[in-house]
């Protein structure tokens, strides 16, 4: 008999301050199955970075690596906010110092090669002679990826060109999923060769793993709130049982000072963005509910980035004010989110429908969740170049709204992505701008 045992994490987007008892977990059990004769596995299955945390900002996502590096992590896939939210040379180099494997299948550099940083597919072998092979799928966000000068392939395709290869050469096969609970329930249908799926993009929880026809699905949720552990038992290489548990990571043990260890990540993350923007004549105030002139601002550069005839933004982006001297740390604390500029072509009277729903009495009172989005309220609409009068006409750029003609509206990319407007944006011609986040356009304006 054999018994291995595999830990997993998924999507802690940079939230830190439960790592300190995660990696004594991880370490720990490590310590405790290598005595007991165990073989042991840890993987995690991507947005383990997120860019919203000084630490993670600061560094550049080299800190976090470092963070896997020490935990002892066997390998990693990546997930959209390590693939999407760096610049295409970041990325490409932000491994350059692993101590683990970065496995992922439907990656590849503008030559249609793949990254020497990065393998398809790996085959783990054990004391016994059990073979695990593991492979990589990321989420299918093509058209950002081809922005940043990547080639991202059709995960489900990727993995019918490779099945046959890992059946040969493995007893058990290990799927790490960046692609969400629905597309994984489909591959388990699709693929019963794959044993376990190890899942994470959808943040979904699965506190005994589900099993879909012989195909064990796991998922540890978001932001360090568990980790996963499949135990497999094996007989002469083959698989009699296995089972899934997540532990809730505020039942482990307390490690000594953890709070101050997640702080001490916080504060370095700080100093390393304490770099000097500009100065503040005038206080630029915050408000959810009310249009202010720092918003405002944010708008208007959101326009003039783009080159389109008119914005909006939610107020909701903006989460605190402004004043005096401004540094890098100043604008992540405001502005903390991996959203990009878009700008989107609509004839005026699509886009009288779009400004219209925008003007909803319940608008501003939105509670969002992801598309990117750090905040927590919609906010109020903020708007450059269009102007409404007592009748709700529209005017763009002080002339009355064509409907006819065709404009050019530069939004954050939060609204393109399916929740809002979806009569409208899903069919329209859209140009994404890459790797700029709003930080980084507001950042441009105070410049200015």
């Amino acid at each position: 008999m054999e018994f291995i045992q595999i830990y997993h994490t998924n999507d802690l987007h940079s939230h830190l301050k439960r790592w300190a008892r995660i990696h004594h977990f991880l370490t720990s059990r490590r310590t405790y199955h290598e005595e007991a004769g165990e073989e042991f596995f840890l993987f995690d299955i991507g947005d383990f970075i997120d860019r919203w945390h000084p630490f993670s900002e600061g560094t550049q996502g080299e800190g976090n690596i470092e963070l896997l590096n020490l935990s002892g992590y066997t390998a990693v896939t990546i997930g959209n906010n390590e693939g999407i939210n760096f610049p295409y040379e970041r990325l490409n180099h932000l491994y350059d110092n692993r101590k683990f494997d970065v496995i992922l299948a439907n990656l590849y550099n503008s030559n249609r090669q793949y990254p020497t940083w990065l393998k398809p597919y790996k085959i783990y072998q054990t004391q016994k002679g059990t073979r695990i092979g593991v492979i990589g799928l990321t989420a299918y966000f093509s058209l950002l990826y081809e922005l940043l000068g990547w080639h991202l392939t059709e995960p489900l395709e990727e993995l019918k060109s490779w099945i046959n290869t890992l059946k040969a050469q493995s007893d058990i096969i290990v799927l790490l999923s960046h692609l969400g609970l629905n597309h994984d329930e489909q591959i388990a249908r699709d693929f019963p060769e794959i044993d376990i799926i190890l899942g994470g993009h959808t943040h979904h929880t699965l506190p005994e793993g589900k099993l879909a026809g012989q195909t064990l699905l796991a998922g540890a949720g978001k932001h360090g709130r568990y980790v996963g552990h499949i135990s497999i038992d094996i007989d002469e290489r083959k698989t009699i049982k296995k089972q899934a548990v997540l532990y809730n990571v505020m039942e482990l043990s307390p490690v000594p000072n953890e709070k101050a260890i997640s702080k001490e990540l916080y504060r370095k993350g700080k100093k390393l963005l304490n770099q000097k923007i500009t100065t503040l004549a005038n206080k630029y105030p915050h408000d959810l509910i009310q249009e202010t002139e720092l918003a405002q601002l944010l708008c208007q550069g959101l326009r003039e980035w783009c080159k389109a005839d008119c914005a909006f933004i939610n107020g909701g982006l903006i989460l605190g004010p402004l004043s005096g001297k401004v540094t890098l740390y100043d604008l992540l604390s405001i502005c903390p989110h991996p959203i990009n500029p878009c700008k989107i072509e609509l004839t005026g009277r699509e886009l009288r429908t779009v400004l219209l729903e925008t003007r909803d009495k319940d608008w501003a009172q939105q509670h969002v969740v992801g598309l990117g989005f750090r905040g927590t309220m919609m906010g109020a609409s903020i708007y450059d170049r269009i102007t409404f009068n007592e009748k709700n006409d529209i005017y763009i750029n002080g002339h009355q709204l064509d409907l006819a003609q065709v404009y050019t509206l530069a939004v954050p990319d939060m609204f393109t992505f399916g929740h809002f407007f979806k009569e409208i944006f899903p069919q329209m011609k859209k140009e994404y701008f890459l790797p700029e986040f709003l930080r980084d356009i507001l950042k441009w304006k105070l410049e200015k």
